[in-house]
């Protein structure tokens, strides 16, 4: 009889896919084997060729829901004598990398056995199975076995040995396997030093968030931070232990009818919540929503995800909802080791939530929101890092190294990226130490050491001068023309094409500030076409800060140096004069031209507050005053090369607004609604100077539903082929992976060059 070779990549391990070829092969009266290997999942199968064929047709058609495919490759062998099917022990023979298993939802069944008392494992919250459960925050290396994970210490008892090792039960070969007798346990301490345990751990912790405390939680990838959302006090008390004032927090809802109950809700948008990755959706704010106003102010929108682990179910009733923020201090990186968690959140926390699996890879959660039908992420984090994105095919293996805000960093190799999952800002020295830690832990697990390097032009940026100085081929890129790219990137695109990047600032070839900018991309260049007026940044980056100096800066060009002769008011120091004339003399103001402080001065100018609490702060609450459609306003195409669009006009119609009392909701809808036309005329005249019809839109103001929705419903219409990141966030969450595929074709024309 026949007998086949089989190689599988993709993600094949820690997602049952053993089992399920066991099941599979032992259906169609196969013998052979199947084990993992570096590069995925090995298989030998003997049979008839009827029964060869209907089981390679079943291997790709009903493979379990959490995996992935990337390759199969088939060859035919010598038959062998030999009876039944096996799963074997893991081997390296061949060289390469699996793609890991990003963190998986409890399952449905793991929910009910969770919740039925004649269970062995009920109210235990490490139960999972093959199909939900940890999977990158617990494994140390590939092949993914028990022993390369965090419950490697943790030795099965006999009914779990007995289930691992059944072919008809859901947790055979489920490596994370479980429970009360062999699994890790948990407790809580307070902060007086007394501590509970087990099962009376959980209702001791409802008990403290009934009475306003603050919990800390050890999770699946890290700590969060929880309080009961309906209660003002302890929402409060917690934004002042955090130093967290204004940016809203994100909330665990105990149920789907509960998160109705707060927000609205489309099928799109349940369809995500409750998907295995269970990220926060941004949802619209039912008016009738009871929670405390220290949840989200100012906005209109919550950040809503439902429990993911077995301990969210066991400490969340239906009809609660908890703030669930990261576990850190303002600024610091996520703590995720149980010695930092006492240690950092001293004073923060009221008690800790703890146990003994270890969390080997910290990771964050996942942040998405639905526009125009397309679910768009916002950060990228757990349940999909690290799962790769397709990205051009590279002759070296690439690190890019991302930003300096909302970083990812990305390894590139064999036609994949690699993301890591959300690193953060990288401006506290902990970041910076975790951001390098994270980078070696990723390359040991993929087996993937960088033979070059690929990162942004900006000279101050932590993420650059890591690797500046590396003995390795650098690429250095510039921040816009990688965001562009990460479209390119992550839709398999070619080029030519025309990239719309709106952000705050990125620094250009020029050594100003870029930000508002429309490029033509072709290969691994690109030309500046087109892009928005420069402004002066008042006292440089404080300007970003305070963006109230912005519009002060504005009014002064367009009323005069009186603020008495405004039609607003602005709150303006004693030394404005003398930073207004520095300015005027080249002193002191930064030229910029990003998107991003047009955003910030009209907020100043609508009165929707004066200084930013945290990046993007004005600018929402700028699309979160939208009301209705508003009306066009004047804006102006400036010709050269390139092209300019001045929106001071737009600024002038704003105040004036104000001045005539006209609604804040109005007004705000009409700045949307004029950018947007502004935009869309110099597409249109580029378009006809360049031919390009692709569209790429990239930049953190794409975040804005307001102006990327108009964008993907209107622009198609003028017969623009419009692609937006998806796979990876608009924001600078996205850079690194523009940045591998700028790299990689950079690289492969010097290679055919020599």
């Amino acid at each position: 009889m026949p007998r086949l070779q089989i190689f599988i990549s993709g993600i094949v391990q820690g997602v049952g896919f053993r089992p399920f070829v066991y099941r599979l092969a032992s259906a169609h009266r196969l013998s052979g084997w199947v084990r993992n290997d570096k590069q995925g999942v090995a298989i030998e199968v003997q049979g008839r060729d009827a029964d060869l064929g209907l089981f390679l047709h079943a291997l790709q058609e009903e493979a379990p829901p959490a995996a992935l495919i990337g390759a199969l490759q088939s060859q035919l062998l010598a038959e062998r004598e030999e009876t039944g099917f096996v799963i074997l022990p893991s081997q390296a023979e061949r060289e390469g990398r699996a793609w890991v298993a990003a963190d998986l939802a409890t399952c449905p069944d793991c929910l009910r056995e969770l919740r039925d008392p004649s269970e062995r494992r009920h109210r235990y919250p490490f139960l999972n199975c093959t199909q939900c459960g940890p999977r990158y925050s617990i494994i140390r290396q590939m092949p993914y076995d028990r022993p390369h994970t965090s419950l490697a210490d943790f030795t099965l008892c006999p009914e779990c040995r007995k289930e691992y090792e059944d072919p008809t039960d859901r947790r055979f070969h489920a490596q994370p396997i479980a429970c009360p007798t062999c699994g890790p346990s948990y407790w809580l301490e307070r902060a007086d030093g007394s501590r509970s345990e087990g099962k009376a751990a959980v209702e001791a912790a409802r008990q403290l968030i009934a009475a306003g405390g603050i919990l800390a939680i050890k999770g699946i990838g890290g700590c969060h931070l929880a309080c009961d959302a309906r209660q003002a006090d302890a929402v409060l008390k917690l934004r002042r232990r955090k130093k967290r004032l204004v940016k809203p927090f994100a909330l665990m809802a105990g149920s789907l009818e509960t998160v109705r109950a707060l927000c609205l809700l489309s099928q799109q948008e349940e369809e995500t919540l409750r998907s295995p990755a269970r990220p926060i959706v941004l949802l619209e704010r039912q008016a009738s929503a009871c929670l405390a106003e220290g949840v989200a102010p100012g906005q209109r929108r919550l950040g809503v995800m439902l429990p993911y682990a077995p301990l969210h179910a066991l400490l969340l009733e239906k009809e609660d909802v908890w703030v669930m923020t990261s576990g850190n201090d303002a600024d610091a990186p996520m703590l995720y080791r149980d010695e930092d968690m006492r240690d950092g959140l001293r004073g923060l926390a009221d008690a800790w939530l703890l146990n003994d699996r270890p969390i080997v890879r910290p990771i964050d959660d996942s942040l998405v929101q639905i526009v125009a039908t397309r679910t768009v992420l916002i950060r990228r984090s757990r349940g999909f890092a690290p799962q790769p994105v397709s990205c051009l095919t590279a002759t070296r293996t690439i690190l890019a190294a991302g930003g300096d805000l909302k970083n990812t960093f990305c390894l590139a190799a064999d036609g994949l990226a690699f993301l890591s999952g959300h690193m953060g800002d990288l401006a506290e020295a902990s970041a910076q130490e975790n951001y390098r830690q994270q980078q070696k832990e990723l390359q040991k697990l993929l087996d993937c050491q960088p033979t070059a390097l690929a990162y942004d032009l900006h000279p101050a940026y932590h993420s650059q001068r890591f690797w500046r100085k590396a003995a390795l081929p650098a690429v250095p890129i510039q921040h816009h023309h990688a965001h562009a790219a990460s479209v390119l990137a992550e839709h398999r695109l070619s080029g030519p094409a025309l990239g719309v990047v709106l952000d705050g600032t990125g620094y250009g070839t020029d050594g100003s500030l870029w930000g508002g900018e429309f490029l033509a991309l072709s290969g691994a260049s690109f030309k500046r076409l087109a892009h928005f007026s420069y402004l002066p940044l008042p006292g440089g980056e404080q300007a970003v800060r305070q963006p109230w100096r912005l519009a002060a800066w504005i009014l002064s060009e367009l009323y005069g140096d009186d603020p008495a002769a405004w039609p607003i008011r602005l709150e303006l120091p004693a030394g404005w004069p003398v930073l207004r004339q520095a300015v005027r003399q080249g002193l002191a103001g930064v030229p910029a031209c990003g998107a991003g402080r047009w955003f910030d001065a009209a907020a100043v100018i609508l009165g929707l507050g004066q200084e930013n609490q945290y990046e993007g702060h004005l600018a929402g609450l700028l699309t979160e005053a939208v009301q209705g459609e508003g009306e066009l306003l004047r804006y102006a195409l400036l010709p050269g090369t390139p092209r300019q669009i001045d929106l001071l006009p737009l600024l002038k119609d704003l105040a004036e607004g104000v001045l005539a009392g006209k609604e804040i909701g109005y007004l705000a809808a009409s700045f949307h609604l004029t950018l947007f036309q502004a935009l869309r005329e110099m597409l249109l005249l580029l378009r006809c100077e360049t031919d390009l019809n692709t569209l790429l839109l990239s930049g953190g103001v794409w975040q804005n539903r307001h102006l990327l929705a108009r964008a993907l419903n209107c622009l198609p219409e003028d017969g623009f082929a419009v692609y937006c990141n998806q796979q990876v966030p608009a924001n600078d969450g996205g850079l690194s992976l523009g940045q591998a595929w700028i790299a990689a074709l950079r690289l492969k024309e010097e290679e055919s060059c020599v």
